[in-house]
């Protein structure tokens, strides 16, 4: 790629493309932790806490279910009009539908019409979600020199472990200067208003860029398409389904490891709600390490041999979860969950260059948001409510045995991949 590349341009590149998935990260994060905390009471009818709990689980599907959608619909745009208009419009529609659901009276309130106007405003989530990891990625990526798009590829990659600690830390804040009764009655509207700010700041941060030079490209040699979903699934088929099973065991490992652990944690372990956002903050410390030396090494060794040797690793922690969870003991689940969370992000940092490299220029929008969007729909949209029926079906032993089988799937779609560090670009 013949431009230079300015330490000025760089960060503007790297907040653009951070900022979006952090925010994306802090929306879902926020709805996971209430989803574990106060979603069943407060919008599910008066029964049992394990009723009121599934059916909370089950709201948190919704948006991973609509996210395809969202990456086909922002994906369409992104690779006809320009990633960076697609980036912009993406984010409000994620900050409105996240704040909304601040808003949202309870069910004993307005009855049913609260469980329904909450799984309207997860649609919208997804929608705008949709859109929003396959366009940072190409901000990106389409903006690095040759041999580093594994290290720009990590700046979208970087969004989840500080959304993560924004979510932890606003939870924990409540937890403190609140009672419990505000907390439920009130408190946690607090982090969904909040997204609002951080919209506006990422606003602020993508409007001032300018098209990527390789989408500028795709306009100059005329390359666009009518409908490029129809062009990935007939032509690209192969990398669509592949890239969407590498995705499957990131998503395991982060939500088993935060949203159902958090519940599990609360509930069965009897863990004080603040205590478990203090472990989960402390492990989210070793995902954030794990993306840059991943990403480093994604560069220096290939996409394929990392993610093997981390999918390897994530199979192996899955017979580590019953024993280390169910231990009790405050350092031991530490140590589980930051070896999680470390494996997560070592699977995840080089997905920010390996699937956009799977697609043509023409195309990659579209198909690289949809591979890591359908991964979510196998990896993460029931991942909490199963692993919910499963510790009531057989235990923690089951659990581990899903995060084992996702790291097979993940490892296994990997393995039948070609290298793609090397693959022509532009």
């Amino acid at each position: 790629m013949s431009k230079v590349i300015t330490a000025s341009s760089v960060t503007r590149i790297a907040l653009a493309s951070f900022i979006g998935t952090a925010i994306e990260f802090y929306d879902f994060y926020i709805y996971g932790m209430a989803t574990a905390l106060v979603i069943g009471p407060v919008f599910f009818p008066d029964g049992s806490q394990a009723t009121q709990m599934l059916n909370a689980f089950l709201t948190f599907s919704v948006a991973f279910l609509t996210r395809p959608l969202g990456a086909m619909l922002f994906g369409h745009f992104g690779d006809r009009i320009g990633r960076k208009t697609t980036l912009v419009v993406s984010l409000i529609v994620m900050g409105v539908s996240t704040t909304l659901i601040g808003c949202l009276p309870g069910y004993s309130d307005i009855g049913v019409w609260a469980s329904i106007l909450l799984c309207c405003c997860r649609f919208g989530q997804g929608i705008g979600l949709g859109g929003e990891w396959g366009g940072a990625a190409l901000l990106a990526t389409e903006n690095a020199p040759a041999g580093k798009r594994g290290l720009y590829g990590m700046f979208p990659q970087l969004g989840p472990p500080v959304g993560f600690l924004l979510a932890t830390g606003s939870f924990f804040l409540l937890a403190h200067f609140l009672t419990e009764q505000a907390f439920k009655d009130w408190g946690w509207r607090l982090p969904f208003l909040a997204s609002s700010i951080l919209v506006m700041i990422g606003l602020y941060a993508r409007l001032a860029l300018l098209e990527t030079p390789v989408f500028v490209k795709v306009l100059q040699q005329d390359q666009l398409v009518v409908l490029p979903i129809k062009e990935v699934v007939k032509f690209h088929w192969g990398a669509l389904i592949l890239g969407a099973l590498a995705m499957v065991v990131c998503y395991a490992l982060f939500y088993i490891s935060t949203v159902f652990s958090l519940s599990y944690g609360t509930t069965t372990l009897n863990i004080p709600r603040q205590y478990f956002l203090g472990i989960l903050s402390v492990a989210v410390i070793f995902m954030a390490a794990a993306t840059p030396l991943s990403a480093w090494a994604a560069d220096h060794f290939g996409r394929r041999p990392v993610l093997l040797v981390a999918c390897s690793g994530a199979f192996l922690s899955g017979f580590a979860l019953e024993p280390m969870l169910n231990s009790g003991s405050p350092l031991i689940i530490t140590i589980f969950l930051s070896l999680e969370l470390f494996l997560m992000g070592a699977i995840f940092a080089p997905m920010g260059a390996l699937l956009p490299e799977l697609f043509p220029p023409h195309l990659r929008y579209t198909g690289s948001g949809t591979a890591y969007n359908l991964g979510g729909i196998l990896g993460a949209s029931f991942a909490p409510y199963l692993a919910q029926r499963l510790v009531a079906y057989g235990g923690l032993d089951w659990v581990g045995g899903y995060v084992s089988l996702a790291a097979a799937i993940s490892w296994l779609a990997v393995y039948l991949m070609r290298e793609t560090r090397d693959n022509q670009w532009i």
